[in-house]
């Protein structure tokens, strides 16, 4: 195991972008929504969340997380992506009695308005209208295997609709984390969008895999306060090496403020956001969570986070 975590922070180091010219193949895979980050904790956090994840979002993110959730946590997520694009998400995560670990039941919907049919002939519109969208839904479990090592698994349908087109197909989630003990330091992998290829009209496209590891710890512990630090790299079938940094301060379990970037991103660079935790019972908590991220030329995109734990 000392081995494994050796090897883990050796390839954490790596640099976000090699310097020797690599060929990026943007655009020329499919499923592209299951890239959008969804939480606006993760993101506020610039995305650095593979070893951070503790809650129904894990399934997201990285599915070994999950076990963090005592009891039941729903979740809700909207994200206001460029070009009046939506994406919506919802998570229920619950620990039944009679089997050990953690299951999670997800849906992520990439939707926009209906738009008005063109053709070279009519530019101005035909007066007809069609519909564009993806949906995802998926099952996850996770459990510890040992104090301090558990791992997780997302098995996910996907939905792909463009006017009278559609496709069907699955994907899959794999994801382990290992927490060292001392200075809550974790360290966290996953890999994400394992499938075969994607035909629309004919057109082979493959799924956007991406291998991620990444290390978190508590920077700053007061009596009130504290610091999360968390870096990750990760490996996009897709696009070149990149890498996320983000920090979250802590306020007596009740504020959040965060901040992150995004390293060798094509668009994202600067995120920040905050948290609200609010008891609401002996056991039930409600927490409220947003983020902004600079897309840089495409604009500032905003997410709503909204979270029952009972």
């Amino acid at each position: 195991m000392k081995r494994m975590v050796f090897l883990a922070l050796v390839a954490l180091m790596l640099p976000a972008a090699a310097q020797a010219e690599q060929f990026e193949k943007v655009g020329t895979f499919g499923a592209q929504f299951l890239e959008i980050g969804t939480s606006a904790r993760a993101t506020g956090m610039g995305g650095a969340f593979t070893a951070v994840a503790d809650g129904a979002t894990s399934v997201f993110w990285n599915p070994a997380g999950l076990v963090e959730v005592r009891g039941n946590e729903f979740h809700l997520s909207q994200v206001e992506w460029p070009a009046d694009i939506n994406l919506s998400s919802a998570v229920l995560a619950f620990n039944p009695s009679v089997v050990p670990g953690t299951f999670g039941l997800s849906m992520r919907s990439l939707w926009l308005d209906p738009m008005i049919v063109r053709t070279a002939y009519v530019p101005e519109g035909t007066g007809e209208t069609f519909d564009a969208g993806s949906v995802a839904f998926g099952f996850s479990y996770s459990r510890f295997w040992t104090d301090k090592f558990s791992a997780g698994f997302t098995l996910n349908y996907l939905h792909m609709g463009l006017a009278e087109q559609a496709v069907n197909t699955a994907s899959f989630d794999f994801g382990i984390l290992y927490r060292i003990g001392v200075r809550d330091l974790q360290l966290g992998m996953v890999i994400q969008n394992l499938g075969g290829k994607i035909t629309f009209d004919e057109l082979p496209a493959k799924m956007p895999t991406n291998f991620k590891i990444g290390a978190a710890f508590e920077l700053i512990r007061m009596e009130h306060n504290a610091m999360l630090f968390s870096a990750e790299f990760q490996h996009p079938s897709d696009n070149k090496e990149r890498a996320n940094v983000g920090v979250e301060w802590n306020m007596n379990n009740l504020l959040y403020g965060r901040l992150g970037y995004y390293l060798g991103f094509d668009a994202q660079a600067l995120a920040w956001g905050f948290g609200v935790n609010l008891g609401a019972g002996e056991k039930a908590r409600a927490k409220f969570d947003y983020s902004m991220v600079d897309m840089q030329a495409l604009g500032l995109v905003n997410r709503l986070s909204l979270t029952f734990v009972y």
